[in-house]
């Protein structure tokens, strides 16, 4: 592994811009950033030249069922590798696998696979486990197939996590089906990223549930209780109690344009995540697919169940940024925040991912001012050069 020398980029660290920056790498960590040229770099170093193009740091998919063939619950190595060596195309370095809600053992099976991958150099970075499902409202189930969907189980969760290796560290599911508060409370204090989706709770079922440990929201105003003048539901909640995050999924069509607009003057980049949410249709031709066992129909722009609910995406981490960019007052640091610094804060990496920093891993993109990906870096290796 060479080191890497990116020179002239306007580079987006930390804590600072440098409009003619340049950013050191070496044994897969950033080591230093300069405003300069440096001196006494190694001779072996790859010199990259980033003049009109922006440094940012990789993004973060902290909710992603599949892609370009593959899906989380085909439970195989080789579907995640697939996944992992495609996702640096659209930008993302590092990312959670996502399950869905299915039987005991599809969704073991997944656990037990994810749990013994192991990370490719040049490839996105599995850093944990989404767990949507199957603790979810039927009445808001969305995709996510309803014979499957239960109650609660404090045992059958430890045992998941147990068969993972500890690798779960969000999981969707309907707080008003944790009547006492105890399922939340116990996961949320062990460190888990406890997400409100699929759910049909009221703005004060979310109070309640953000009081037991709730810090997020899933694919915010989709499969829950939206905005209505007597209760403000689940969106409400996004919008007024600051200890919650949202992931929203900014294609355009699970969220209108408008009301993503809204979203973001209400919220702000502070508390958003983008999310692709995607499936395995990602980056395949129009068609017939599958998502948890049900036919889907895949057209130009979205996935569909035969009833025409949206099943997932096919959305991808720079488009999702591109459309967000759309909007009045998105800014390439709003990006940043939304699609690598939350999701990194959010499951507690934001140590060693998440931003351009010294010292951290060396995720990282050159992109131009519409998003198109130049290069991908994934822990100080070139994964992607477009």
């Amino acid at each position: 592994m060479n080191p890497i020398l990116i020179k002239n980029a306007t580079v987006y660290a930390e804590k600072e811009t440098l409009s003619k920056g340049y950013l050191y790498i070496n044994d897969g960590r950033i080591v230093d950033i300069f405003s300069h040229e440096p001196k006494n770099i190694p001779e072996n170093t790859l010199v990259i030249d980033g003049t009109k193009l922006h440094l940012i740091p990789g993004f973060i998919d902290g909710h992603i069922h599949g892609g370009y063939g593959s899906d989380v619950m085909d439970a195989t190595p080789e579907a995640l590798k697939k996944m992992a060596s495609h996702l640096p195309l659209e930008g993302t370095t590092s990312f959670l696998p996502t399950t869905i809600t299915q039987s005991k053992n599809s969704i073991e099976k997944a656990l037990v696979n994810i749990e013994s991958y192991q990370n490719k150099p040049g490839h996105a970075e599995i850093i944990g486990i989404h767990l949507e499902g199957p603790f979810v409202e039927k009445k808001r189930k969305g995709a996510q197939p309803e014979q499957y969907i239960m109650k609660p189980d404090l045992a059958l969760f430890q045992k998941w996590q147990l068969l993972s290796g500890n690798m779960i560290k969000t999981i969707t599911m309907a707080p008003e089906h944790d009547e006492d508060g105890g399922f939340i409370k116990e996961l949320s204090e062990s460190g888990v990223n406890v997400s409100a989706g699929h759910t049909d709770v009221g703005f004060e079922g979310m109070k309640k549930a953000a009081s037991q440990g709730v810090r997020q929201l899933t694919h915010l105003c989709n499969a829950m209780t939206g905005i209505h003048h007597r209760d403000i539901g689940a969106v409400g909640a996004a919008f007024q109690l600051k200890e919650l995050r949202a992931e929203l999924i900014s294609d355009g069509i699970h969220v209108a344009p408008e009301m993503m607009q809204l979203i973001f003057q209400t919220i702000g980049s502070e508390r958003l995540i983008m999310i692709t949410d995607s499936m395995r249709a990602k980056g395949l031709e129009p068609g017939e697919y599958e998502l948890g066992g049900q036919p889907v129909v895949v057209t130009e722009d979205r996935a569909l169940l035969p009833d025409g609910t949206l099943a997932g995406s096919i959305l991808k981490m720079n488009e999702a940024a591109r459309v967000m960019l759309q909007l009045d007052g998105v800014e390439i640091r709003d990006i940043i925040q939304m699609a690598s610094v939350n999701p990194a804060k959010q499951i507690g990496i934001y140590d060693r991912k998440g931003s351009l920093s010294i010292g951290k891993d060396a995720d990282m993109l050159l992109v131009n001012d519409q998003m198109k990906i130049h290069y991908t870096i994934c822990r100080g290796v070139i994964a992607n050069k477009g």
